[in-house]
């Protein structure tokens, strides 16, 4: 076997028998958790002198360097305002396409609009999820082009691949999004591929989604779509979709990303804005620069969501890695985006808005030791700090340009975990066993007492993917390692798939209109 196969499971056996059964018994609840409530304290990594800097430090890039809105009418959805034309009502100083903004207006803007917290509702109500305040919600990984197979080939992902990875998604009762572009279905026309992602998730998910914004008209599809799965006015007054808005660092917004964030914030949709920096590159090479700008960055486009609706939920967004100075290389799980995100979160929190980062990140190109590790490292402090959004949190690989289906499985595993990590120290007359510590005398195990006996099921976590048995049963059993038992789970899972309800005049609608919409324009297989 190379080093760039993925070892192959065994076919049958009792080491597959007994992953199938693990599977069936720990991942088909088709739903979710519940709500990531924390109930201990965030870490809180920076003082509140450090913060004030830093905060008076993007007001001040604010001010006096700006940032550039490339607005264009050709990008834009027809009768859609300008931003600069927003931005100067407000009170900005706008040179061409640069918006120069007063110390703390953009700040003012933000504080005074929009919500700590917002509804984002699934079509089946038992899975909305609220994002903001002591909460996570846990999204799988967002974009990649490649896919690393079952069979172990990396390889252009296609349509069967997303809907294979929605319906895992769906499964996996830790992950409380379906995502939105989970790899890119590349045998689709760019144009096009956008009607049947979105179809995806409302036919083979009853989580919440994310919509396009590849161009303003793929997000008003994005909304079409959601308001016949929900209906028109429910869309109208609630959050039905999110969109991931990336600024062009260091300090552009880009047209394409404003046509499709006027879009969603026009329709009070939620927009993830979330500035996307490579420290030292598109950002400065030292973490308190990183932070100020991304801070600067972000509040830029929040506040324009609130000067095109004031009270659009908006979530403060941000992916940063730090690179290695040799190669350009991104690097994951290191420590320098650790504080950058630690800090940001906090300085989300004084904003008032929720926040939004990267979950389990690793530029492996396999599901190994180094993804194990990479992956942790940003797993843990994001979860730490207090991230009410954590996006890329299972499948991850290669630094996001290729999505692995048994990391996808082995994070939602570890994220299982978190959920019970998340409930904290159960402080009940049974969490506190008194009556089984007085009772028991010294030397005497609890094996067998009463209260053992009533709480083992289920008094621990218990891992679906790790083995914890002696070397010899591990190895009558197949000798797998956690890759191959993921491959093994995600085999059964998709076997044992079944498709939530959908109403079939629902069904029919949304297939009607992505058959008109397709039939409006030629196939394009360029952005």
């Amino acid at each position: 076997m190379s080093e760039t196969e993925s070892p192959r499971p065994a076919r049958g056996g009792r080491a597959a028998r007994r992953a199938a059964r693990s599977a069936g018994a720990a991942l088909n609840g088709a739903s979710h958790y519940g709500e990531a409530a924390w109930n201990f304290p965030t870490y809180e990594m920076g003082s509140d002198e450090t913060l004030s800097r830093l905060e008076h430090n993007a007001d001040s890039i604010l001010e006096t360097v700006g940032v550039d809105f490339h607005d264009s009418e050709a990008e834009r959805e027809p009768g859609s305002p300008s931003p600069h034309e927003l931005f100067r009502d407000a009170g900005c100083e706008i040179e061409n396409t640069r918006v120069r903004f007063p110390r703390g207006l953009a700040r003012k803007i933000i504080r005074d609009n929009a919500p700590a917290e917002f509804t984002h509702h699934a079509r089946n109500p038992a899975n909305s999820v609220v994002i903001g305040g002591r909460r996570t919600v846990f999204s799988p990984v967002y974009g990649p082009p490649f896919i690393r197979d079952l069979e172990g080939e990396r390889r252009y992902a296609q349509l069967a691949d997303f809907e294979n990875l929605v319906k895992l998604i769906y499964m996996s009762p830790a992950l409380h999004y379906s995502g939105g572009t989970v790899c890119e279905p590349t045998d689709i026309p760019v144009n096009k591929r956008h009607l049947d992602m979105v179809y995806a998730h409302a036919r083979y998910s009853d989580k919440p989604f994310m919509g396009s914004v590849t161009h303003w008209s793929r997000a008003r599809d994005s909304v079409a779509m959601a308001e016949l799965l929900f209906g028109k006015d429910f869309v109208e007054q609630n959050t039905v979709l999110t969109a991931l808005i990336n600024v062009n660092s260091p300090l552009v917004y880009d047209a394409t990303m404003l046509g499709a964030l006027k879009v969603y914030a026009e329709r009070g949709q939620g927009v993830q804005v979330a500035p996307f920096v490579l420290a030292g590159a598109m950002g400065p090479c030292t973490a308190a620069g990183c932070i100020a700008q991304i801070l600067a960055e972000a509040m830029a486009g929040m506040s324009l969501c609130q000067l095109i609706r004031p009270g659009a939920p908006v979530i403060f967004g941000s992916f940063v890695s730090s690179m290695s100075m040799q190669s350009g290389a991104p690097t994951m799980g290191t420590p320098e985006p650790t504080l950058i995100m630690a800090h940001l979160a906090q300085l989300a929190r004084r904003l008032g808005v929720p926040f939004r980062t990267g979950g389990a990140l690793t530029a492996s190109k396999l599901p190994d030791m180094q993804a194990s590790y990479e992956s942790a490292a940003t797993l843990w402090v994001s979860v730490m700090s207090g991230i009410n959004l954590l996006q890329h949190a299972a499948g991850w690989l290669e630094g996001g340009l290729s999505f692995s289906y048994e990391k996808l499985l082995m994070d939602c595993d570890q994220i299982s975990g978190m959920h019970r990590l998340f409930r904290g120290l159960d402080m009940s007359e049974n969490g506190q066993a008194m009556e089984v510590l007085l009772e028991n005398p010294p030397g005497q195990h609890h094996l067998g007492t009463e209260h053992t006996q009533r709480n083992f099921k289920d008094a621990f976590w218990t891992s679906v993917l790790s083995d914890n048995n002696s070397f010899e049963q591990w190895s009558s059993e197949g000798s797998l390692d956690v890759t191959a038992r993921a491959n093994v789970l995600a085999r059964r899972m998709l076997g044992e798939y079944e498709a939530p309800v959908l109403d079939g005049g629902v069904d029919e609608s949304l297939r009607a209109f992505m058959d008109r919409r397709k039939s409006e324009m030629p196939d394009a297989w360029s952005a």
